[in-house]
Order: structure tokens, then C-alpha cells, then sequence
């Protein structure tokens, strides 16, 4: 056994002595660096045969390389302090954020429960917890849609639709409204940024920091075309699409429908324009329950944009859902409002590159504006005055070379590229915004700025930072000193955050 010990000792004692060897080092490392009776004996030394200045001089370095030292020591102190600290703050917010799933669990749970008991007294629970009775014999499935149908089907509109005006005079119309009526106030590019968003996207985002007017401004609309916007508050629950449409319940064997679905029902039955606001809309994630949305309303053909609601269609059905299948309005735009915040989720390009993003980020000052009424005008009139405008207004075969060029100076610096998708939509945008007043380079300017350099954030900034001046030096070069002042000004703030 004694020779078992010795072993484990003699083959671990090089180790130790080494650990020890390494304290020693460091230790007579310190003792002789403030060794100042050596530093006194040295100055003695010399003293009669170097100039006094230059033992000062020396001395000096002593002392600011000290200082270099204990600053670096401290530094590291510092830095090492601040990470741990972090990472148990971190700790604790993954100890918050397990402790909200579980209250959450346990909410569900009792949900599930009051949920159970419904059903056991022969009921259920609609959105808002309040019992809901079964189907009785001969009634729809789906009472809003039922009463739209009953509401709609022989109506007429009592104010005529007034199909004169311009896509300026909307513009200058709605500003001066907003102000006038609701005492909201809004610049003149944005207005036209806004309405020129129309014409080449069912999807428009409004984006910016909290409090600029981004729901203000597509309520404001819905009031000023004299149809209220349908505002749907995003939960951070929501999943899938039964959040927009609602969902057919096995056990009352009814539809429960959503407000947004009455309302797409019901723009089916006129040429209205409707408005809806997802309003937080990256509060959850947009690509799980907007996802279907996004896919059908790329198509083409309107006559395409088709849902399935039910499985199987019922006799009694409302008359515009045809073996459960309903057809989305092409009356009905979709206006999402995000906060870029650490409370929200990162919207994709799934979804940037489908929709118009615009960005509020500042206030405009108050101004007087004309009393103004709203307008009353139709969904055809208002897609005819794009399609006026793109073929009064196309892009200039200059402005088409440049954007060319743009393309492959961005490819081959970037590797990020233009797709078909995103030049159909300037093709669409850029008429429609010179007809509300802007400018074809402006235009080009927010478009490139918006869909284009937006992506540069994905990239290693570090590495391209020499790229984002030549690319400066690009524009100026090629649009202009005094244009693509807002592709310009992106590229300053990613140099910033460098």
C-alpha cells in the first residue's frame, strides 16, 4: 500500500511544484519591480557621471509605466466584473422568463378547466369567456357572416361615389384632413410615401419608435375615405391564421368569427376601400399567422385569393363562402404597425420583401389647414389612378440603366441583389409617386433605401466599412451629390455603429 501512496505522490509532485514554482515567479516578479532600494542604489551609482535631468527623466518612465500597469490590471479587473455581472443578469432573466411560461402554463390549465365545465353544462366559451350555446336545427354556422348576407344583399349606397379627384389631390386632401379634423400632422412626403404604398403592395409597414402616429395615420385614413379601419390588436399568442379568420368549433358546431373576418365579408359586397391595422404586429411572429396571407395575395389574379374556412360546406352557409372556400377582397389593404424594440420579434425578409416598409421616426410641426371634408370614393377608381399614372409616368430608360448598374455594383460588393420581386414593385411605386407630387429619384432614393440597404444590417459592418464610403462616393458619382440623400444618411448610421 506504501508503495501505491508514493507513486500517487512522486507522480503528482511536478505538477505542484510547478503551480508553486509559477506564485514564486510572479511574486519575486512583484517584490523586484518595487525594489526601491535597488532603484536608490542604482541613482547613487551613476548620479556623479549622468545628468541630474536625465535620472529624472528615467524616473519618470518608471512611474508612468507603472501607472500603464496598474491601469491595464484594473482594465481587466473591470471588464471581467462587468461579464460576470451580465451573465447573471442574464440568469435571472431566463429565471424570469421560466417563471412567466409557467404562469402561463398554469393560466391555460385553468382556462382548460372553466373550458371543461362549459362543455360538461352543455355550453362553451367565446373569446371574451362567456358561454356559447349549440347549433340549434337550421341555423347558420356562421351568424355574422348570415347577417351580413341578409344586410347587404339588396343594398344601396346612399352617398355616391365622387371619382374626380387626382392622386395629388388625395394627397394634399387627406393631409389637410388629418390636421383639420383630427389634429393629426403629417409631411407632405409622407403622405405621399403613404398613398404611393397602395399601388404596389397589399401590405404597407408602418415602422418607427413608439408615439410618432403610425396607427394615428392608417386610422386616419380608413376616417378619411369614410369607412372606419378594422383595428386588429396583435397578441403575443397568436400562432397561426384562426387568429385573423376565427375557427369552426366541433363541439357548438359554429364558426366563431373574428371581426376581420366580417369585415372582408363584407367588403365583398361593395367597392369600398377598407382598411385593416395589425397593429403591433411583430408583438408575435408575423411569418406563423400572417403567413397564408402573404402567399395568396402574390398571386396575380385576384380570383386566386382563396382560403379554405370549413372542411366540408353545409347547405346553410353564407352565399359567398362556395364549399367552404371564401375569397379574399381585393378592396382590403393590410396596414402592420411595428415597434423596434427588445419586446418585439424580428420581422423577416419573408415579409419586409412582400410588403412597403415606411419609416416614422419624427414628429411634423403643427400647421394651419383648410376645413376639409372625406372623400367617398371607389376601390376601381383609386387602382385606375395607378394604372393612369404608370403609364403616364413609366421610369425613364435613364433612371432603368442606373438602377441596372446599381444592381450589380451592390452585387458585386455585397452580394445582395435587386429580384424580380422588388423591381416589379418599383416599376409599380415610382409613376404613382411622381403623380402625388415626389420626383422619380426620390422615389428610387426611399425604395432603394427601404428594400436595398435595409439588408446591409445583416452583414459584418467591421469588414465593409471602406465599401460603405466607396459606395457613398457611387451615388454621388452616379445620382448626384444633392440626391439618394436618404440611401445616404442609412449608411452614415451603419458607419456609426461600427
Amino acid at each position: 500500500m506504501d508503495n501505491y501512496g508514493n507513486f500517487f505522490v512522486e507522480f503528482l509532485t511536478p505538477f505542484f511544484e510547478g503551480l508553486i514554482s509559477i506564485f514564486k515567479s510572479i511574486f519575486a516578479g512583484i517584490v523586484e519591480m518595487f525594489n526601491i532600494i535597488k532603484y536608490i542604489d542604482t541613482v547613487n551609482e551613476y548620479k556623479d557621471t549622468v545628468n541630474i535631468v536625465f535620472i529624472i527623466i528615467s524616473i519618470l518612465c518608471l512611474l508612468l509605466l507603472i501607472c500603464l500597469l496598474s491601469y491595464v490590471i484594473y482594465y481587466i479587473i473591470k471588464k471581467t466584473i462587468k461579464v460576470v455581472r451580465k451573465s447573471h443578469e442574464q440568469d435571472a432573466l431566463l429565471e424570469e422568463v421560466e417563471k412567466l411560461n409557467y404562469d402561463m402554463i398554469k393560466l391555460k390549465q385553468e382556462n382548460d378547466k372553466l373550458t371543461t365545465m362549459a362543455e360538461n353544462m352543455g355550453a362553451d366559451l367565446d373569446e371574451n369567456g362567456n358561454p356559447i350555446t349549440k347549433i340549434k336545427d337550421g341555423e347558420s354556422r356562421f351568424y355574422k357572416l348570415t347577417e351580413i348576407d341578409s344586410k347587404w344583399e339588396n343594398y344601396t349606397p346612399e352617398v355616391p361615389f365622387n371619382n374626380s379627384l387626382s392622386l395629388k389631390d388625395i394627397c394634399e386632401s387627406f393631409r389637410n384632413y388629418a390636421a383639420s379634423e383630427l389634429g393629426l400632422y403629417y409631411t407632405p412626403e409622407l403622405i405621399r410615401l403613404f398613398i404611393s404604398a397602395f399601388s404596389s403592395s397589399r401590405i404597407i409597414i408602418l415602422q418607427g419608435i413608439s408615439g410618432t402616429g403610425k396607427t394615428s395615420l392608417a386610422y386616419a385614413f380608413g376616417h378619411f375615405l369614410g369607412n372606419d379601419s378594422v383595428i386588429a390588436p396583435v397578441q403575443p399568442s397568436w400562432r397561426d391564421r384562426t387568429e385573423l379568420f376565427g375557427y369552426f368549433n366541433e363541439f357548438t358546431k359554429r364558426f366563431n368569427e373574428t371581426e376581420l373576418l366580417s369585415k372582408m365579408y363584407e367588403a365583398t359586397y361593395n367597392d369600398k376601400i377598407y382598411i385593416t391595422i395589425l397593429d403591433e404586429m411583430n408583438i408575435a411572429r408575423v411569418e406563423y399567422y400572417f403567413a397564408e396571407m402573404l402567399s395568396i395575395m402574390e398571386m396575380p389574379d385576384k380570383k386566386e385569393w382563396n382560403i379554405s374556412l370549413v372542411a366540408t360546406p353545409w347547405e346553410n352557409d353564407p352565399k359567398k363562402i362556395v364549399n367552404g372556400i371564401f375569397t379574399l377582397p381585393g378592396n382590403m389593404w393590410y396596414i402592420g404597425t411595428i415597434n423596434n424594440d427588445d419586446s418585439t420579434f424580428m420581422v423577416t425578409d419573408k415579409v419586409y420583401d412582400r410588403a412597403m416598409p415606411i419609416d416614422i421616426n419624427e414628429k411634423c410641426a403643427k400647421f394651419e389647414a383648410p376645413k376639409t371634408e372625406s372623400i367617398n370614393i371607389s376601390d376601381d377608381y383609386l387602382e385606375s389612378l395607378f394604372d393612369d399614372a404608370q403609364k403616364k409616368n413609366p421610369i425613364t430608360e435613364e433612371m432603368l440603366k442606373k438602377l441596372d448598374e446599381l444592381d450589380q455594383y451592390i452585387i458585386e460588393h455585397f452580394r445582395i441583389s435587386f429580384g424580380n420581386r422588388i423591381l416589379k414593385q418599383i416599376e409599380d411605386f415610382v409613376p404613382v409617386y411622381v403623380e402625388c407630387g415626389g420626383t422619380e429619384v426620390d422615389a428610387i432614393d426611399y425604395l432603394i433605401c427601404a428594400k436595398i440597404l435595409r439588408k446591409f444590417e445583416q452583414l459584418n459592418l467591421a469588414f465593409i466599412k471602406n465599401e460603405l464610403d466607396e459606395f457613398i462616393n457611387y451615388l454621388n458619382v452616379n445620382f448626384g451629390n444633392k440626391n439618394m440623400n436618404r440611401c445616404k444618411d442609412f449608411i452614415l448610421r451603419l458607419k456609426k455603429s461600427i
